[in-house]
Formats: structure tokens, C-alpha cells, sequence
């Protein structure tokens, strides 16, 4: 019992400033900070010599929970698209103008790059690069699909 009570020690400055808020009594928080101590799940073991044995157990469920990792969405697939393309091309990503999600879960994007900069900027010269990523939002590939001066309009 020394043990479970030095245990409990060594993680109660830690655990009463999380637990404190969420529960109404001390002796609770005490009790499921001495379960929780050895598997970080002790809400789900048994009490006393159970959660001992059942230690190594919660800590086997972790994994089992962990290999459905979250695909990226939208916003993360622009970022990263745009810092990819900076670093590839060694030029500054200006705008994203579209975001497409195919059927086979791989993304399109047209991204607006400054591929010269001029005085005034109304005079910059930008690119506009097709980027393909797979499903995990790794580059597959890119294309320049044309270059315009930004004050100009789209020619029809």
C-alpha cells in the first residue's frame, strides 16, 4: 500500500489541477488518479488488486485505437499544397483559386504564384500551377498552366 500511495504521490500535483475542476469530492479524484497512474485509462479498470493486474491491458487498446488516423481535410491539403510548391519552385505562393476533391480521394488545386515581381506590383508577372496530391495530401505532381501580368484581365 506504500507503494500505490508514493505512486499516487508522484502523479497528484499533476492530476488534482486537472481533476479538481472536473470532480466534486477530493477522495474521488484521489481514487481515480491511483487507478489511472499505471495505464492512463484507470476509469475503465476494476478496483484495487484488479487494476494492477489489468495494467498492461489498456496499454494494448492504445494501439488498436490509433491506426485510423484522420485524412486531411480541405484546409490542411491547401497548406500543405502551397508550402510544397514554394519549396519545389523556389517561388512565393500568392492565392489557391480552386480546391477539388476527385472521386478516387486525391485533391486538384490551381494555385497563384509571383513568379516575378515587378514596381509596380500591378506589373508582377504570376503563374498559375496545377497541383495534384493523393488522398493523404502528398504531392503527385504540378504543371504551370499559364503565366499573366496581375493587372491584366483573363483574356477571353
Amino acid at each position: 500500500m506504500s507503494d500505490r500511495e508514493s505512486n499516487g504521490t508522484s502523479a497528484k500535483p499533476e492530476s488534482t489541477s486537472t481533476r479538481n475542476g472536473k470532480s466534486g469530492s477530493s477522495s474521488r479524484s484521489t481514487r481515480t488518479r491511483t487507478r489511472g497512474t499505471g495505464a492512463g485509462t484507470g476509469t475503465k479498470s476494476g478496483a484495487g488488486s484488479g487494476s494492477r493486474s489489468k495494467s498492461p491491458q489498456p496499454a494494448a487498446e492504445e494501439p488498436a485505437e490509433q491506426p485510423a488516423p484522420k485524412k486531411p481535410g480541405a484546409a490542411q491539403v491547401l497548406r500543405s499544397a502551397q508550402d510544397t510548391l514554394e519549396a519545389l519552385t523556389g517561388l512565393e505562393s500568392e492565392s489557391v483559386s480552386s480546391v477539388i476533391r476527385g472521386e478516387d480521394g486525391g485533391w486538384t488545386l490551381h494555385v497563384e504564384v509571383v513568379e516575378l515581381r515587378r514596381l509596380p506590383d500591378s506589373t508582377s508577372m504570376l503563374g498559375s500551377y496545377e497541383v495534384t496530391l493523393d488522398e493523404d495530401g502528398e504531392l503527385t505532381g504540378y504543371r504551370r498552366l499559364h503565366r499573366y501580368e496581375r493587372g491584366k484581365a483573363d483574356p477571353k
